[in-house]
């Protein structure tokens, strides 16, 4: 990587000085802009960036204060660090800063922007929005994927009975990912994994979305440095070609469900490949709003991305967590079991929401370990005034969700697991309390929350009732490996090993 950028700066050097020159830069004296740290002629504050991201805005933002301007190559970039400053964006100027920056690897996956969470703000995203909350993730709608849900996580749950008679180790970081796959793929694509026939390896599906996420977190020239020279030191390097790699896989896979549902018109399927196909004979003709294939292939990269990955990663968070803590452990088990009963059959949605300590464990999961420590990065669309500083047109703005979650001075003993801390608090993740942001909030928060949430809940609450926790090879406690790694997601590095035990 060092010898790349020494290149690549040489590059720069030689073939854009004079446009770096020619460009255009407000005095300062006119606007009263955010503090940034030392920057480079070219690369700008490139050169800060050492590690993973949220952990380098969080050191940078202790020097530089919550409301922090980088500039990455020629693109201004304002780090939010506060929940303060979150709501400033998120609430007070939720209009003005909703666009979305326009990327190589998001444009390749949504089909040149024709998803809901890439998409910039305006007629199109509005009526997409609408499309989405209205017909896809309706109350109505999330409630009819219910026994979907169910029995997937029965299933889980009698997998996971096997390897508890055998007293086996279990890789809780395979069997989450495996569990919200399974049920995205039946909610999405009418496909069941757990059935003869399915045409793609649920290993392989797995890795795509994992893929997908790298490539949209891969870094681009072209995203810092506009213009020819930016595509040329990508082509050079082969930038591009992961983000094509795995779009043409995808492509090729939502072709492969389309096709298998064109070619069974007229049975009546209420998953969203099927009713997204009728809106697109529904609104083919207008001339208003159309909707094609592309539009549906970009739903779904929104859908596979936000559906499996962060779903996954926030059980695997809350159980290591857990198998840290035997007290919470303890509590959560006597807690789940004291409310439904020892002789418990089966556990439904039904039961979602009785257990109030099972909620203050996955808000302070939520709190810790934000699936996506960012959220996806805003445009303004106009000037606006964050906290006395003035931010221009044009400007990104990333909002560091996991430094927000871990504010001293807004949480005590901000680095440990204590889920009672929520026990007399108001403070919810549904995006009116800007210290807890998993999901977003305004007009950008995530549309799909209400069945991310019921999945997460009942998933941690069978596992709890059902099973003690044991961790393998004589391992205690304080041995729980927690190291991260970040690509678009925050994920344990290492897969989350436990030992499930049947209870007495």
């Amino acid at each position: 990587m060092a010898v790349l950028l020494y290149f690549f700066l040489v590059l720069l050097l030689t073939l854009v000085s004079s446009i770096f020159l020619k460009k255009k830069i407000t005095p300062k004296s006119k606007l009263s802009l955010p503090p940034s740290p030392p920057s480079l002629p070219i690369i700008g504050n490139l050169h800060h960036l050492a590690g993973m991201p949220h952990r380098c805005f969080r050191n940078l933002s202790i020097r530089y204060g919550p409301v922090m301007l980088l500039r990455l190559g020629f693109v201004p970039v304002v780090v939010i660090s506060s929940s303060e400053a979150a709501e400033a964006v998120l609430k007070t100027h939720d209009l003005e800063c909703c666009s979305r920056p326009k990327t190589v690897g998001t444009g390749k996956l949504s089909y040149g922007f024709k998803d809901i969470n890439f998409a910039p703000y305006g007629e199109y995203w509005r009526e997409m929005r609408k499309l989405v909350v209205m017909e896809l993730f309706s109350l109505k709608k999330v409630q009819s994927f219910r026994y979907i849900r169910e029995e997937e996580i029965d299933f889980m749950v009698k997998r996971m009975s096997e390897s508890a008679l055998k007293q086996s180790p279990v890789n809780l970081n395979k069997t989450f990912f495996s569990l919200t796959a399974s049920i995205i793929c039946r909610v999405a694509l009418g496909q069941n994994f757990n059935e003869s026939g399915f045409f793609i390896d649920q290993d392989r599906v797995e890795e795509l979305v994992t893929e997908a996420a790298e490539a949209l977190g891969t870094f681009t020239f072209s995203d810092f440095f506009p213009g020819g020279v930016g595509r040329f030191v990508d082509w050079l390097f082969q930038r591009h070609k992961k983000i094509n790699t795995v779009f043409q896989e995808l492509d090729a896979f939502y072709q492969h469900v389309i096709d298998d549902h064109l070619e069974q018109e007229g049975k009546k399927n209420q998953d969203i490949v099927s009713l997204m196909l009728d809106m697109i004979e529904k609104h083919g003709n207008e001339d208003s709003f159309k909707l094609d294939m592309d539009n549906l292939k970009a739903t779904l990269m929104d859908i596979f991305l936000a559906g499996i990955d962060t779903g996954a990663i926030t059980m695997i968070w809350a159980m290591a967590e857990l198998a840290r803590n035997p007290r919470v452990m303890k509590k959560a088990q006597e807690s789940i079991r004291a409310t439904l009963g020892h002789k418990r059959e089966r556990i439904t949605e039904d039961d979602l929401g009785k257990v109030d300590y099972l909620k203050l464990i996955i808000k302070e999961t939520f709190r810790l370990y934000p699936a996506v420590p960012f959220l996806l990065p805003r445009e303004t669309m106009s000037q606006v005034k964050i906290q006395g500083y003035d931010i221009p047109p044009k400007t990104q703005i990333q909002v560091n969700v996991w430094t927000i979650g871990r504010d001293p001075k807004r949480w005590t003993d901000p680095e440990d697991f204590i889920p009672e801390r929520f026990a007399d608090s108001s403070v919810d993740f549904k995006g009116q309390h800007f210290e807890l942001l998993p999901f977003g909030s305004g007009r950008r928060i995530c549309p799909a929350m209400p069945m991310g949430i019921a999945t997460v809940e009942l998933g941690l609450m069978n596992l709890l009732y059902y099973f003690d926790w044991g961790l393998p090879d004589g391992m205690k406690a304080g041995d729980v490996d927690m190291e991260e790694e970040c690509t678009l997601t925050i994920v344990k590095k290492l897969p989350l090993q436990l030992v499930p035990l049947q209870r007495h």
